[in-house]
């Protein structure tokens, strides 16, 4: 109980301390579109959260794997029915489906490239106008709970369900402060005055 307890405690750290900064800079209405992004993230990271608390509570920690395998895109497409699309990605992916695109691998990389730097995993975020798109991602950092699943060592209960789940995975080997993914937004057709 008291490992479930920490992994909802670092989780419920990792998804809602979500300070951003964005790289760049930009125009006021650019600004404006980042506010926008920044504060879709939280609810979206909540119910996950809640998701996979839920799963552990009840079931334990294979069946968090389970509840984020079915229950994920689900709630990546109930905070994307409005104009703004949002969802997860990585360099390191456990579902395929979560793949990034050229851009959003260009960000991961540049994300990577300001830790090698020095700058702290939890600060980075970068938006931008892509075409007639306004596009954001928000690092997401791996904390200790993280380590459950995206770990060096993982339970083997975790694993197998983990390999029966996803048998190309290749989100595991993380260690504290590593940069998992991000999360990743998209505001498709903005109008011209939004852009800077």
């Amino acid at each position: 109980m008291n490992k479930a307890r920490g992994v909802l405690a670092g989780l419920a750290s990792l998804m809602l301390a979500t300070s951003a900064v964005v790289a760049g800079g930009g125009a006021a209405p650019e600004n404006n579109l980042e506010a926008e992004a920044k504060a879709r993230i939280q609810p979206f990271a909540s119910q996950l959260l809640e998701t996979v608390q839920e799963a552990i509570r009840v079931q334990g920690a294979p069946k968090a794997v389970e509840a984020c395998q079915l229950m994920a895109p689900q709630i990546a497409d109930r905070h994307s029915q409005s104009e703004w699309q949002i969802g997860r990605t990585s360099l390191k992916l456990r579902n395929p489906r979560n793949a990034p695109d050229a851009w959003e691998q260009k960000v991961l990389n540049h994300f990577q490239q300001e830790i090698a730097k020095g700058k702290p995993a939890k600060e980075l975020s970068f938006g931008e106008v892509v075409g007639a798109d306004y596009r954001y991602m928000q690092a997401i950092v791996v904390g200790e709970p993280c380590l459950t699943c995206h770990g060096e060592k993982i339970d083997p209960q975790v694993r197998a369900t983990i390999q029966e789940r996803y048998p190309q995975d290749q989100a595991v080997g993380y260690r504290m402060g590593n940069l998992r993914g991000a999360f990743t937004l998209t505001l498709r057709g903005i109008q011209k005055e939004h852009a800077p």
